[in-house]
């Protein structure tokens, strides 16, 4: 990285702290933190949503996949837009209808108080440490690029580069801060903007890589053979059909997802934000695994996981790679931010408040939250540091974790719609699928305690099918056991009625509430600041100038758009009357 890349970068962070800091007036109560008073609008949630499934793994995995397989890897992140999709229809509009103001207080309602402990602590073992292998995997990829001159005190002597402590210390910090202070208001916010971040960095980078290859009709006839394939002998019809039904499980009843549903106005709002999701995710995948893929014409002999940066370092100008750089931080970023408020606000909820403090003022509960977002955060980074340790570990955890997200999710959203299945739905299908799981994966394992000459051939058979074993482990068991148990479920469970009755309490109060104005004046002042900072970069940039003005041209037109549009909406409601809800109509 050059100066100028570092310089953008840090005036990056820079302003991505300022803004999840500046929102913590915006939190006056628990449910103002925990889920921004129902006032996000729902393209807000929807493109949090979106961010929160990005990672550092992202650029690395898939970008690795997409260079050796090509289109095959797009093919598997539209699964992700299609499960969206299938929640926007049959989910996400029922998280908004049940009144509840955390995922948690839903499980409590329907399944009971020992279910909120199991989820907790399950989930928030499972989501920590795959986090903190997030963060961990954004900090090597970003000191390989960050050199320090000599007697700088963040300096690995080793490498002469950024120290890896230092840098999960650092971005960890970060997050962790504008977490606690904003809430989930800077994590929806913080999540919007490093949407911007991301696909204005994309975005600069695809036209340049097609001018490295010369040309689409170039890239396609130097393009491996099968490189454009939908399907490969590992990546079948059959894992497709699986990655959706797996991920339809995650964002219908993830605690981070759902909270998206939870944040919004209304059971439609609800449902667009899901909607948004899916769409982003159908269009989106083919333009940022486009760079690994053009990549692989121009350097075909590169590291696969190394592909996205390296096309990157290979075509950019001064001052983007320092963009494409915060794109890669805030993709982890997103991540971590989601669960630390999601996992913060159970605690504060279910813990804090219930067991130590009943009469807990609003005031106390945001300060409870804080701590708990601080000492979770410092659990996160504290795993972090100590991956290098864990001799691998940390791999055979995260599989066990994508191995459960079935049989711990399936649950959740057949309790939506169930008025049979109670909380021994829960206990069975966990424990069925987690048996199942530690007899294929250990027992049955390379060298496992269970092989013997008789099952030898069984052994090698779950080693040769993974991902077809993981898929019948993960999906298939689960769903089957929850259809035998609602079978035999002959009465209504009492969690259900106690679900139908706040149901009822809410639709009754006939309270509505507003989305607030405020994500989009700060979506349109950090486009405007986007474009001047584009244009600025023409001074360092002679070759790609024109490219460089015409990104600042449409950003600084969406910016200008998005207040026009906000001005005529406050137009509208001073001729009804006045503005109702959130008090922001003096800006026009």
């Amino acid at each position: 990285m050059q100066p100028l890349d570092y310089t953008v970068f840090f005036l990056y962070l820079l302003g991505i702290f300022a803004v999840g800091v500046g929102l913590a007036l915006k939190n006056r109560s628990a449910e103002d933190m925990f889920a921004a008073g129902g006032e996000s609008p729902w393209w807000t949630s929807g493109l949090s949503g979106f961010m929160t499934m990005f990672s550092a793994g992202t650029f690395v995995v898939w970008g690795g996949i997409a260079y050796k397989h090509g289109l095959v890897a797009v093919i598997i992140n539209l699964c992700y837009g299609v499960a969206a999709l299938l929640v926007g229809a049959l989910v996400a509009g029922r998280w908004k209808r049940l009144g509840v103001k955390t995922p948690a207080q839903f499980i409590e309602l329907r399944f009971g108080p020992a279910a909120v402990q199991f989820y907790t602590w399950a989930m928030m073992a499972f989501r920590i440490i795959g986090v903190a292998v997030s963060l961990y995997s954004l900090s090597v990829i970003l000191v390989a690029m960050m050199p320090l001159a000599e007697g700088n005190p963040l300096r690995d002597p080793a490498t002469g580069n950024l120290s890896l402590a230092w840098a999960v210390l650092i971005f960890g910090g970060i997050v962790v801060i504008y977490t606690m202070a904003g809430g989930l208001w800077a994590v929806l916010m913080t999540d919007v903007l490093q949407f911007i971040v991301l696909n204005l960095a994309v975005l600069f980078v695809v036209p340049l890589a097609f001018g490295e290859v010369e040309g689409l009709a170039v890239f396609v006839d130097k393009a491996p053979e099968g490189f454009f394939a939908l399907t490969t002998d590992k990546y079948t019809w059959f894992f497709m059909f699986g990655w959706v039904m797996i991920h339809f499980f995650m964002v219908g009843a993830e605690w981070a997802f759902a909270q998206r549903f939870i944040c919004v106005p209304n059971e439609k709002d609800a449902k667009k934000s899901a909607y948004l999701f899916g769409a982003l995710y159908l269009v989106s995948p083919l333009v940022w695994l486009l760079p690994p893929m053009l990549y692989r014409v121009i350097d075909p002999a590169a590291d696969p996981e190394q592909a996205y940066i390296l096309a990157c370092r290979a075509v950019l100008p001064a001052g983007m790679v320092g963009l494409m750089v915060a794109a890669m931080f805030s993709a982890t970023a997103s991540m971590v931010s989601s669960q630390l408020n999601v996992f913060a606000g159970v605690l504060t909820d279910q813990f804090y408040r219930r067991l130590f403090s009943p009469q807990a003022s609003e005031k106390r509960l945001i300060s409870a939250g804080r701590v708990f977002t601080m000492l979770l955060g410092a659990v996160l980074v504290g795993v972090a540091l100590a991956i290098p340790c864990l001799g691998g570990a940390e791999k055979l955890i995260i599989t066990t974790a994508s191995l459960m997200v079935g049989p711990l999710l399936a649950p959740t959203i057949w309790g939506l719609f169930s008025r049979r299945v109670d909380i021994k739905a829960i206990w069975i299908t966990a424990g069925i699928s987690f048996a199942l799981g530690v007899v294929a994966k250990l027992g049955l394992g390379p060298e496992g305690p269970l092989v013997t000459e008789r099952t030898r051939s069984i052994s090698d058979w779950i080693q040769a099918n993974g991902t077809t074993v993981d898929l019948v482990i993960g999906i298939v068991v689960p769903i089957t056991v929850l259809f035998i148990l609602q079978y035999l479920a002959k009465s209504t469970a009492d969690g259900w009625n106690k679900v139908d009755q706040l149901i009822q309490e809410t639709q009754s109060s006939g309270v509505k509430q507003q989305a607030s104005d405020m994500p989009a004046m700060i979506v349109s002042g950090s486009l405007a600041t986007c474009a001047a900072l584009t244009f600025a970069l023409m001074a360092w940039n002679q070759k790609e100038r024109a490219l460089l003005l015409g990104f600042s041209a449409v950003l600084l037109l969406i910016s200008g758009t998005i207040v026009a549009v906000l001005c005529m909406k406050r137009s509208n409601r001073r001729d009804r009357g006045g503005a109702r809800g959130n008090g922001t109509d003096r800006t026009c």
